[in-house]
């Protein structure tokens, strides 16, 4: 099998030429549905750098900020730049939900598909360097939804790399994966990381956040109560939400 970090070091060149993304700086940032109120007063500056993860209680608001930064939901109020704009280049980006949906179709013309919706060709060098990055390539044959749940985990992450974005949205990737998918998906996302590719994540997984994280922004209540360096954060939680947290307490 070739070399996935190899692979990954591919994607740094290509990262580092999509500009126009980071930082990515929310600034007074409501977000509301009617009269449900799910973001309030969000502050928060995102850079260039290694994993970022976004933890907190259910309702905290977590994918609607990660939606907010793709482009895919409008703020209710305040502002969100990327490098200074109000808009950016949107293959800079990508996202990956907790629930991906297959194409019906083989696993290769997932990712052909992908790369065509994001305005490059489907070359076969390109599929099948995807293919490999996600640990895949025997299954390019294989139709989508037949794979099983890690395999499409990994799929979905390979289309989402399609679009060589400068940051990459991650919404609890391995939530429902046995321990040794989550394992493959985590090992893709240091590889990713290593690259050069900015990612941020959601995540309940509390060993995953400490194996994964160079920073936590912790949010409850739709607030961003911490935002702290991942040792600072494990070590010395700052708010009392943060400790009772940490310590398997009830978070509303």
């Amino acid at each position: 099998m070739p070399d996935s970090a190899v692979i990954a070091d591919g994607l740094h060149a290509r990262a580092a030429a999509s500009t126009g993304s980071l930082p990515i700086r929310f600034e007074g940032i409501d977000f509301a549905v009617g009269a449900t109120h799910i973001l309030s007063g969000v502050e928060l500056e995102l850079h260039a750098g290694g994993p970022t993860v976004l933890m907190g209680p259910n309702g905290s608001g977590k994918t609607t900020l990660l939606k907010l930064a793709m482009g895919l939901l409008t703020p209710t109020a305040g502002s969100i730049t990327f490098d200074g704009a109000s808009h950016a280049p949107a293959r800079a980006r990508a996202i990956m939900f907790q629930k991906p949906v297959m194409l019906r179709r083989s696993v290769a013309a997932n990712i052909a598909f992908a790369l065509e919706a994001a305005g490059r060709p489907s070359s076969t060098s390109d599929i099948r360097r995807l293919l490999d990055l996600a640990h895949i390539a025997p299954l390019a044959e294989r139709p989508a939804r037949r794979l099983s749940g890690g395999e499409q985990q990994r799929l979905a992450l390979a289309r989402a790399l399609a679009r060589e974005p400068q940051v990459l949205f991650l919404d609890e990737p391995t939530a429902s994966l046995d321990p040794s998918s989550t394992k493959l998906v985590e090992e893709i996302i240091s590889q990713v990381s290593a690259s050069g590719v900015k990612i941020v994540m959601s995540t309940h997984d509390l060993g995953q956040a400490r194996r994964l994280a160079h920073e936590i922004v912790f949010m409850a209540g739709g607030r961003v109560v911490e935002h702290e360096p991942a040792a600072s954060f494990f070590n010395q939680p700052a708010t009392e939400e943060a400790r009772r947290f940490l310590a398997g307490e009830l978070v509303v």
